[in-house]
């Protein structure tokens, strides 16, 4: 756990509850004079985000209201522009513009991004440019793909200001069907050949009767 992470999670009020419940004294090294990094991607959290078709992530808005959203499209559609920069294609959705009012408030953010098959999950904070208009042009030409039925609005650029890789206890395993369907195939296989051997098999018997 980077001192970054800490920096802005561990606040106040956080580590009263951390002194009350035990923990204060194991997390506190995170924020010791020490404590460094954990505000820029390397390869492995680059790898990580480009791999992914989705991702959760929170707003709040001007009355303190927290808005959690899921936002997908074609795998890689968040990409990593440098290691303290992301950004992806924002498509056009039900046109509530929560996420987007908000962030015209308060233009901090935080994302969780998961890979459930590995039950891997990564978090990120930081802090949105919404690029629109005339702007957006030669990023959107880097984010969008022109096979992607999705019609993008806008670009939103994340500066980031902390990474942490989460604890995996309690996240299901879970798979899509493109991420299924090689385990599927060998069962498909496994079930032909079977079907053959007990056709063959059937066929000596009725002989030998």
């Amino acid at each position: 756990m980077p001192r970054a992470f800490a920096e802005i999670a561990f606040t106040e009020h956080v580590r009263a509850q951390q002194t009350r419940l035990g923990s204060a004294q194991g997390y506190a090294k995170f924020l010791a004079a020490d404590a460094v990094g954990g505000n820029a991607l390397g390869p492995d959290e680059a790898a990580f985000i480009e791999a992914r078709d989705g991702f959760y992530q929170a707003t709040v808005s001007e009355t303190g209201w927290p808005y959690l959203q899921f936002r997908g499209g074609p795998i890689g559609f968040l990409r990593v522009l440098d290691p303290r920069t992301i950004a992806y294609a924002d498509y056009r959705g039900n046109r509530q513009y929560i996420s987007l009012g908000n962030l015209a408030g308060d233009g901090r953010i935080s994302i969780i991004l998961m890979d459930y098959p590995n039950r891997r999950r990564l978090k990120i904070w930081g802090r949105v440019q919404v690029v629109e208009g005339e702007a957006v042009g030669d990023i959107l030409t880097l984010l969008h793909d022109p096979g992607y039925a999705g019609r993008p609005e806008r670009v939103i650029v994340i500066t980031i200001e902390a990474i942490d890789w989460n604890c995996p206890s309690h996240i299901p395993q879970r798979l899509t069907q493109a991420e299924l369907e090689p385990h599927l195939s060998q069962m498909q296989e496994q079930i032909s050949d079977l079907t053959i051997e007990n056709a063959r098999l059937a066929a000596l018997v009725a002989n030998a009767s």
